[in-house]
């Protein structure tokens, strides 16, 4: 038979996990190696990119499977990677890499050396400021990490987060996070912030490639400002600056005044709509996570955006998350219908029969549990019949029927 190469979201078979054999890996790494013979400059460093990316999503396939030898025998060879990597001449001064780096070292529990890593980059990175797209990028990572261990939202204007955002707005030389930020600093900060977004919402690119760098750029500066509201202001506030942006990227394409030849509004961007809208329901989750807030907000955003974005894998987890653990599957059932009806995406199908088997698996725990006589808190039947439905329905849909995961699910439901 064949292996497979390199990583696959695959079944599970007994207590062996399909995905990263040797071979597999053996020939990612020579590809890697050929492909650097034959390129340079920009190009080598974006393949080093890549591999570097790739090298990460298996430590998150070690977190997730919660193995921590494979965990740190995986961190020892991608750090070692990584360090060869921005030893090269081209990439020594690569924040995307350096920013890489501190993801992984942080990713692997090195709180205290990612921070440093992340530190020197900000210090090299120049003055730029929010003008620029690279380090707008490296310190929404940071503070958007540096955010993620808070407990409480209750004292976070001291936190290193605000901090980071702040000395951004500043376009000054960074400094290391020591002691709380000014609140005249604060002030000066949001001000930077507001004006710089309303600079970039009202600016038109001259070309498609300005389009697509000016939407990643917008994105970051959004990230930035929003969660520099969260921390200083509150949830409303960060959710405002969300409203207020999807608004302006949902308007139509620029209008020029007859009489004085001014542009009004902004290109239509849908990968910065959708990248937004992503920002908006995971920081609604974190915080969820760490305060009470209502669920219907999240809810509420979530079902709009996938029905704009059905093909959004992320949004989709949020919503499975969300609703997991609902005891009502009749409001899920008809959203993932309403949708599958309205698109030709495989996603909505893959989720709504996940959804169902998640569904069955707690019915069926309920319901054989050992503790004596049990009546099932979720009186459901025929949950076999609706996943089969389910199946037959996505696999008479156009991508549905040349998808191997698609037929691999249903044959192994099945047996």
């Amino acid at each position: 038979g064949l292996n497979s190469i390199g990583h696959m979201d695959t079944m599970l078979r007994g207590r062996h996990h399909i995905g990263h054999y040797k071979e597999g890996e053996e020939f990612i790494k020579n590809v890697f190696h050929v492909l650097f013979l034959l390129f340079s400059g920009k190009e080598k460093s974006n393949l080093s990119i890549c591999w570097l990316q790739y090298e990460i999503s298996k430590v998150v396939q070690c977190l997730q499977a919660k193995n921590k030898k494979k965990l740190k025998a995986q961190g020892r060879k991608s750090k070692k990677l990584a360090k060869n990597l921005l030893k090269a001449p081209d990439n020594r001064n690569h924040l995307s890499l350096w920013k890489l780096y501190a993801y992984l070292e942080w990713l692997l529990g090195n709180i205290d050396d990612a921070r440093k890593v992340f530190d020197t980059a900000l210090c090299t990175a120049g003055t730029g400021g929010l003008k620029s797209p690279q380090l707008c990028s490296l310190s929404l990572l940071y503070a958007q990490l540096e955010v993620e261990l808070l407990e409480s939202i209750e004292g976070a204007v001291m936190s290193r987060a605000v901090h980071i955002l702040t000395k951004l707005a500043e376009s000054g030389p960074y400094v290391p996070y020591s002691g709380q930020v000014l609140s005249v600093n604060v002030l000066k900060a949001r001000k930077t912030y507001e004006h710089a977004l309303q600079d970039y919402l009202s600016k038109t690119p001259v070309s498609d490639q300005d389009q697509v760098s000016d939407a990643n750029h917008l994105v970051n500066l959004v990230g930035c400002y929003a969660l520099f509201q969260y921390l200083t202001v509150g949830i409303d506030a960060a959710v405002l600056i969300y409203a207020q942006t999807s608004e302006k990227l949902e308007a139509p394409g620029p209008q020029t005044c007859e009489n004085t030849g001014e542009n009004f509004g902004i290109q239509n961007f849908p990968t910065a709509l959708e990248a937004v809208t992503l920002l908006h329901t995971n920081l609604l989750r974190f915080h969820m996570k760490i305060s009470v807030y209502p669920l219907n907000p999240l809810r509420e955003a979530l079902t709009e955006a996938l029905k704009r974005y059905p093909s959004n894998q992320s949004l989709w987890r949020s919503y499975m998350h969300i609703q997991r653990k609902s005891h009502s599957a009749s409001k899920a059932r008809r959203f993932f219908d309403g949708v599958t009806r309205s698109t030709n995406s495989l996603e909505p199908w893959l989720f709504a029969i996940q959804a169902e088997q998640m569904r069955k698996k707690l019915t069926e725990n309920v319901q054989r549990a050992d503790a004596g006589e049990i009546h099932s808190t979720i009186p459901e039947t025929g949950l076999t019949n609706r996943i089969v439905a389910l199946f037959e329905h996505a696999v008479q849909t156009e991508n549905g029927t040349h998808c191997p995961l698609l037929w691999r699910m249903y044959l192994n439901f099945l047996v």
